[in-house]
This record gives structure tokens, C-alpha cells and sequence, in this order.
């Protein structure tokens, strides 16, 4: 069998202390995750990233830094994923948007509220970008060199 990565992108959207978040379905369960997603062919990470949001959470978004690279093995189905975590400003909520299938709402959540779902995290990403976030790290998004 030939190992194929996934690249996905996520964004880190924080607004007055919040952050936006997903409530989705994932492996049977209800769980909670950044606005995240695979790339799709032809596409740029950030042209990714400002997509993925929207679908997710019904909020365009406008990525302005890198926040990181990370690689993560989910123990659910094996794969190892590539995400590319962007920090974005929200610039509007688009009203009546229809969300990807799984999704079941957008949510604002404070850090310390979502310790309280900690058992409910997709992974180990979700606090471990934010808290990275809320730590000052960021890089410019020229970072990324793309030629797409």
C-alpha cells in the first residue's frame, strides 16, 4: 500500500477573547475543531483556508499570518495529516449559509470554555493551536511560497 499525505489547512479566528470553532460529526461522534479542511487541486493554502472557513461556519474570513505547520497521526483511521494553521480576522457572517455535510453549527468559545470540552476535541490540535496562538507565535504569510 503507498502512503499518501493530506494536506489540510485550518484557521485560528478570534474575536473579542473568542474563537471560532465547529461543532461537527466525526467518526460517529459530535465533536469540536478549528474550521479546517483538505486542499483542493489547484488551489493555494490560503485561497484554502479562506474557503474552508466559509463552508464550515458561514463567516468569510481574511487569513493575515501563519500560525504553523503540524503533522498529526489520527488513531481513528491511520492518517497522517499536514495542516497548514492560519491565524484569519473575521470579516463578515454570511446569513442563511448552507454548512458542509457533518457540520452542525459554528460556536465562539473562550479558551477556558473550551477546557470544558476537552473530551469532546477532535484532537490534540484544536488547543494546541490556540494556545500557540494566544503564546504571540505567528509567521508572515510569505512564508509560503506557492506557484499555483
Amino acid at each position: 500500500m503507498r502512503w499518501t499525505p493530506h494536506a489540510t489547512v485550518a484557521c485560528i479566528v478570534e474575536r473579542e477573547g473568542r474563537f471560532l470553532l465547529v461543532e461537527e460529526m466525526a467518526t460517529g461522534k459530535v465533536v469540536i475543531n478549528q474550521p479546517a479542511g483538505h486542499l483542493e487541486e489547484g488551489e493555494s493554502f490560503v485561497e484554502a483556508a479562506r474557503r474552508e472557513t466559509l463552508e464550515e461556519t458561514g463567516w468569510q474570513v481574511e487569513p493575515e499570518a501563519l500560525l504553523g505547520m503540524y503533522t498529526y497521526h489520527a488513531p481513528s483511521n491511520g492518517v497522517t495529516y499536514h495542516r497548514f494553521c492560519f491565524i484569519a480576522r473575521a470579516i463578515s457572517e454570511q446569513a442563511g449559509a448552507t454548512l458542509d455535510q457533518g457540520i452542525i453549527r459554528p460556536l465562539w468559545l473562550t479558551r477556558e470554555e473550551l477546557e470544558q470540552h476537552r473530551d469532546r476535541l477532535r484532537s490534540k490540535l484544536v488547543t494546541r493551536c490556540i494556545d500557540d496562538y494566544l503564546n504571540g507565535t505567528r509567521y508572515p504569510l510569505d512564508f509560503i511560497q506557492e506557484t499555483v
